[in-house]
């Protein structure tokens, strides 16, 4: 969909307008919206009204053809609940029947010209992003590996959002299409099968998104990553034969002297387990253990598509993990880039092995602040469901306020986190008789300790971890990545910008 902002005033009024849909608001206590009041100088949707025939909750929708002294082929009336406190959800509700109802339509084009300002503790721009992501997610295709493609979706192509048409609207809306364009591809990258998706196939998305964005590409080979030591990383990487590629990839926006921010993503394309083999039923969905390294990408492909006032650097740590005569055996020692011994007691707590080099690496760009992103644990998805990203940082005034910032960004752009936490008591959990560290702590707190592990390669910048396991990907009937965190991320930079 193509989303555009359209205003009126009394000259140009939405009585006037021609489309062919518009879509406004209508309340449970049978009142109509400003926008649906300027259309019904009939009296027809207030009598569709008052029969019953929509009842204003939310969600609801009914479509009026041809009515009188409306420019418009149609009206869809969307219901948005209770008048005096439209919420969050009510408006999100009604913007997804609005847009589902849109598809079905023989019309091209559509206004929607809902309340967007009158959200509860919500403002325009929210709105404005509601929409957008709405729209793609409704759109949003995953037949692209079948032989046979679905037909491709009739109705409506071009929205236009009834909005005044100010700076700030304008750049909510940008914002909003390349926040709703990096979830795109950051979906379809967890989407594709792993075959197709290897850690070869991750670095040359990213050198593609270099040469349209003018983004800084370098991709490092397995000879480059023996000579940086990065033998945690590559003890992961050893079962397979796709070769790792650690990638990195600068958006420098911001003045030169500025210190970046560093997105580290863990990109595991297929994660068996390795030795430590995991169960069979569900190990399909392992193709999206690297929901992190794509969030990171599609980030990327969003600031970059705003032309972000920032400098950004994401780091992605890709490989597979696969078992074989030649692949890491529980109680092997492995030395880290920077230098700590870890003995591996389970080679299916392997994402932590890749991003402890990742985040020694991003050491040498002097960061203003480093944030990783990795599907690490399934005890956050215990701990957390599927509804926030599990939040980890150090406890200290620097770190909480990082956290604050975080959880803000995530609570603007709907795609929430929730701090937990980590501390000494957790690194007591990795101790090892042979090793500095241990890579699964003793029972309890599976998150905390993962979160622990990776804080010992962090001690020498600002950092925080966001656990995504239960965000980046849906399973059952509606199984495919989701394209979270993407907007916790761009929020966060954004507001950083």
């Amino acid at each position: 969909m193509d989303f555009s902002i359209k205003a009126f005033d009394t000259k140009n009024t939405i009585a006037s307008a021609k489309a062919g849909v518009v879509a406004v608001a209508v309340f449970e206590n049978k009142k109509l919206s400003q926008a649906a009041k300027a259309l019904d100088g009939s009296g027809e949707i207030s009598a569709a009204l008052k029969s019953g025939d929509i009842t204003g909750k939310a969600g609801t929708t009914l479509l009026l053809r041809g009515v009188q002294g409306v420019a418009a082929e149609r009206v869809l009336l969307v219901g948005l609940g209770n008048e005096e406190a439209v919420s969050e959800k009510s408006f999100a509700s009604g913007v997804s029947a609005a847009i589902k109802a849109f598809g079905a339509l023989g019309a091209s084009d559509a206004i929607i010209a809902l309340p967007m300002t009158e959200v509860k503790e919500r403002d325009v721009n929210w709105a404005i992003r509601c929409v957008v992501q709405t729209g793609h997610e409704t759109v949003f295709r995953t037949d692209g590996q079948k032989s046979k493609k679905d037909p491709a979706p009739a109705g409506v192509k071009k929205v236009a959002l009834a909005v005044p048409s100010t700076t700030e609207t304008k750049l909510a809306l940008a914002q909003a299409v390349a926040i709703a364009n990096g979830m795109d591809l950051t979906k379809e990258l967890g989407n594709l099968s792993a075959n197709i998706c290897t850690p070869t196939y991750l670095a040359n998305t990213a050198k593609k998104l270099g040469k349209d964005y003018k983004f800084d590409v370098e991709v490092l080979d397995r000879k480059q990553l023996e000579a940086l030591k990065m033998n945690s990383f590559l003890s992961v990487t050893n079962g397979s034969e796709q070769p790792p590629k650690f990638i990195i990839i600068k958006h420098m926006g911001g003045k030169a002297k500025d210190a970046p921010v560093v997105l580290v993503g863990k990109g595991i394309t297929f994660d068996t387990g390795g030795i430590s083999l995991k169960a069979g039923p569900g190990m399909d969905e392992m193709k999206y253990d690297m929901g992190g390294a794509a969030s990171v990408l599609g980030t990327m492909r969003a600031i970059g598509e705003m032309n972000l006032k920032l400098n950004v650097i994401g780091v992605i740590a890709s490989c597979e993990n696969m078992p074989s005569g030649r692949a890491t055996k529980p109680g092997d020692i492995v030395s880290s880039m920077n230098g700590l011994t870890i003995e591996i007691l389970n080679t299916d707590a392997e994402g932590r092995l890749v991003l402890c080099d990742a985040l020694t690496y991003a050491e040498r760009f002097n960061p203003a602040v480093v944030l990783d992103v990795a599907t690490l644990t399934g005890a956050c998805i215990v701990a957390l469901g599927h509804h926030k990203s599990g939040l980890f940082t150090r406890d200290d005034d620097v770190h909480n306020a990082l956290a604050d910032e975080i959880m803000a960004a995530g609570k603007a752009a709907g795609d929430t986190a929730w701090r937990l936490p980590i501390g000494e008591e957790y690194n007591e959990q990795l101790k090892s008789n042979f090793a500095d560290l241990a890579n699964i702590g003793s029972p309890g707190g599976a998150s905390c300790t993962a979160a622990a592990f990776l804080e010992n390669f962090t001690r020498k910048y600002t950092w925080a971890h966001l656990d995504i396991a239960g965000t980046a990907w849906k399973s059952g009937g509606a199984k495919g990545a989701t394209g979270r965190p993407v907007p916790l991320l761009s929020n966060f930079l954004i507001n950083r910008a």
